[in-house]
């Protein structure tokens, strides 16, 4: 691109020198058309910087996240201002109401609503207490918070974070090879144009014309266009990515989402919690649903087994429990208001000698029965919960023209589990009874149909189906940076954010397009004409109006690519995807 500019600025300026000093009897005054050429292309540089520079704000904002200082709590409980880079893993922090964590860690103190917006895109403020993890860069909005330090500097998600925004907005696409290609291409076609046209010119004698006519060729032919065509693209749709907790890693696995026809999820962790909830309570005749709970968190209270805490967390009271022990294989067994309450499943009833209760469950659910003073008053039921989104992702990539049997479930659960759970999420089809190592395999499959595959996973057993699917997403890894086996990486846990990943794909690959279009028309058009071929109608384009018209296809691609902001990340309901 400089060349052409160059080329064009020299052959001006050494014809207008040779007219000022008398020398080979030149009669080309250049000067002020010269100034004025410079002028504006210093002008459309300028604009191109800036737009790249707006786009390229994003690591800027990321490393604006964390705060100068941080409040380090001493052995003694002082609590004392330290810089970051005083910081040491095994520290332990105050993060005040309304102040910024300064590194990665975990709670040991305190609760609050964490704004994880920064990391994960979501503006909703979310809940974190003593053990859950929390990101350098967020926000304790409503609490203080004492944070034991696990990651800082460089080891931290948000440096993280930063180094796959800066190497995905460095990264090459196949539309930025195209460019280059046609960039070179265009440079040869513009040397070649003006070297005709001078020798054109040149045999009708006029040398003044056609040292202008080569001037304006060269200079309406720089492809300043084509090269701000792709790379403004790839810098906006990144930095809008990563404020929407979308994270590239591979620029080609963002341009191949656009056209995937089938998107793989695996169930757990991402169209489910990964975690068991309570998803059926049933009380015996003359039980009541809440005391029903009740007596079952309170006899699960001191136990830390995964179906006990969620039957805790499902209970809105929670009376005092004494004397509890837990009966390794059956259950637990606790005094609850003076009556002895077990809580537990078939082998527990068999111990007892007692029939569970005739009812109905969720297909797949661990079922609990509760005991009191010997007599079953109820049952609860447990499973991996669905995701509340996970029906409208599924809803989602439907109405956005997904084929009804390109969505696919894959999970390692028993079938029954599998297909209750796809039923209700709505998907096409189930794999089911697929162990970890075959997962892979289950991609291969649906590859070897015809099929452009997105796997959607968050386990570390997922990285092979990642790698080899033609895309590869990996699911809530927020705080887990480092899954280079995905292309793209989302921070939120919400699967509706692989419809936002497929829009910004559409999205930034039609500006490429239409960008390239715009560039390549531009110059086919215009250099016929800055070469004189009208001159015989009387229509003759200087070279100053050459450099506004090189300018303005520069200014109409970078507005253009502008457009691109417009493009809506947020995880949006189904009806409004359609027809995005």
């Amino acid at each position: 691109m400089m060349t052409l500019v160059a080329l064009a600025i020299t052959v001006a300026a050494g014809a207008s020198a040779a007219t000022t000093l008398g020398v080979g009897g030149l009669m080309l005054d250049f000067w002020w058309e010269l100034a004025l050429l410079v002028v504006i292309m210093l002008l459309g540089h300028w604009l191109e910087m800036r737009a790249l520079g707006q786009a390229s704000g994003a690591l800027d904002a990321l490393a604006e996240l964390l705060p100068d200082s941080a409040e380090r709590v001493g052995p003694d409980g002082a609590v004392a201002p330290v810089p970051l880079a005083a910081l040491a893993v095994g520290d332990v922090v105050l993060v005040r109401s309304g102040a910024r964590v300064p590194a990665d860690g975990t709670v040991t103190e305190g609760a609050a609503e964490v704004d994880e917006s920064t990391v994960t895109g979501e503006s909703r403020p979310v809940p974190r207490g003593t053990g859950d993890r929390v990101v350098a860069g967020t926000i304790a909005t409503d609490s203080a918070l004492r944070v034991r330090v696990s990651a800082v500097g460089e080891d931290t998600a948000l440096a993280g974070i930063r180094r796959l925004v800066a190497d995905a907005q460095a990264s090459r696409s196949r539309a930025q090879a195209l460019a280059d290609r046609a960039a070179a291409l265009l440079f040869w076609f513009a040397l070649g144009s003006g070297a005709l046209t001078f020798a054109v010119w040149t045999a009708l004698g006029d040398v003044g014309s056609a040292v202008e006519r080569t001037v304006t060729v060269l200079v309406i032919a720089c492809p300043h266009a084509l090269g701000l065509a792709i790379p403004l693209v790839i810098a906006l749709s990144t930095s809008m990515s990563a404020r929407a907790g979308i994270l590239v890693t591979d620029r080609l696995a963002l341009e191949r989402m656009r056209s995937v026809d089938a998107v793989l999820f695996d169930k757990t962790g991402t169209l489910t919690r990964g975690e068991p909830a309570v998803v059926a309570v049933t009380p015996a005749p003359g039980v009541e649903r809440d005391e029903l709970l009740a007596l079952a968190a309170a006899a699960e209270s001191d136990s830390e087994h995964p179906l006990a805490r969620a039957v805790v967390a499902a209970a809105s009271d929670v009376p005092p429990a004494r004397d509890f022990r837990s009966l390794t294989g059956r259950g637990v067994r606790a005094v609850v208001d003076g009556r002895e309450v077990a809580v537990g499943g078939p082998a527990l009833l068999r111990e007892l000698g007692l029939d569970p209760l005739d009812a109905a469950f969720p297909a797949g659910a661990t079922v609990l029965h509760v005991v009191r003073d010997g007599a079953v008053v109820g049952a609860i039921a447990l499973a991996d919960a669905v995701r509340p989104e996970s029906r409208a992702a599924v809803d989602g990539l439907h109405a956005a023209g997904v084929r009804v049997v390109l969505l696919v479930l894959l999970t390692g659960d028993a079938r029954d589990v599998a297909e209750a759970v796809g039923a209700e999420v709505g998907v096409d089809e189930v794999v089911a009874e697929v162990l970890p190592a075959d997962k892979d395999a289950a991609v291969t499959r649906l590859q070897e149909r015809g099929l452009r595959v997105a796997m959607v996973g968050d386990g570390v057993n997922d990285a092979p189906a990642l790698a080899r699917a033609d895309v590869g997403i990996a699911i809530g890894a927020g705080t887990d940076v480092a899954r280079r086996s995905a292309g793209v990486v989302l921070a939120s846990d919400d699967p509706r954010t692989v419809l936002a990943v497929r829009r910004l794909s559409a999205a930034g690959y039609r500006k490429m397009v239409q960008n390239l279009v715009w560039a390549t028309g531009y110059n086919v058009l215009s250099v016929p004409l800055a070469a004189g071929v009208l001159a015989g109608v009387g229509f003759v384009l200087p070279p100053a109006a050459a450099a506004v018209a090189m300018s303005l296809s520069t200014v109409v691609v970078a507005l253009n690519a502008q457009l691109l902001r417009r493009v809506d990340l947020r995880t949006l309901p189904p009806q409004s995807m359609v027809g995005s």
